[in-house]
């Protein structure tokens, strides 16, 4: 160190010659298709999404949406991403899931589809993690434990 600083003016002064980092910054991730890609996970299911420009057409393991996730719920659940990021209607969404249950299922693809939009267009990672789209979902099953009818559930107690 050459110089000492003397002074609380100096301190601030040499504050101001070095600049603090910015924010990083997060780049458009697309492939040589003009696709984004992004794994979701959830439960035990796994999905792997894909999105492009296009119609709004979703298709999960090459099944419409309709056809696949049959209950509306579940489908509400899968397009609240798009929805919260005004995107509805704009994208296709190709997706293959594995694993887990249907709510397990669904949740993956919400989570893969947020993610997939933020490698599209990394500007609405904001709006997106502020609604919780973007942060995986952790719980699991509690394994069974010896002893124990379930994970924590015990065999019917008898006096005699």
């Amino acid at each position: 160190m050459a110089e000492s600083i003397q002074s609380l003016d100096q301190l601030s002064q040499l504050k101001g010659a070095v600049s603090a980092p910015d924010a990083p910054k997060y780049e458009k991730k697309v492939d040589k298709f003009g696709r984004a890609y992004a794994t979701g996970k959830r439960k035990d299911a796994v999905a792997r999404v894909w999105i492009k420009p296009g119609s709004g057409k979703v298709t999960v393991n090459t099944r419409d949406i309709e056809v696949y996730f049959a209950r509306p719920v579940l489908r509400m659940m899968i397009e609240q991403p798009m929805v919260v990021a005004a995107r509805k209607g704009q994208y296709d969404v190709i997706c293959t899931v594995a694993g887990g249950g249907l709510s397990g299922q669904a949740g993956a693809v919400r989570h893969g589809l947020s993610k997939a939009l933020t490698n599209f267009e990394p500007e609405l990672r904001g709006v997106l993690k502020k609604g919780g789209f973007l942060t995986r979902d952790s719980r699991v099953v509690e394994r069974k434990k010896y002893g124990k009818a379930k994970a924590r559930r015990s065999f019917q107690f008898s006096k005699r």
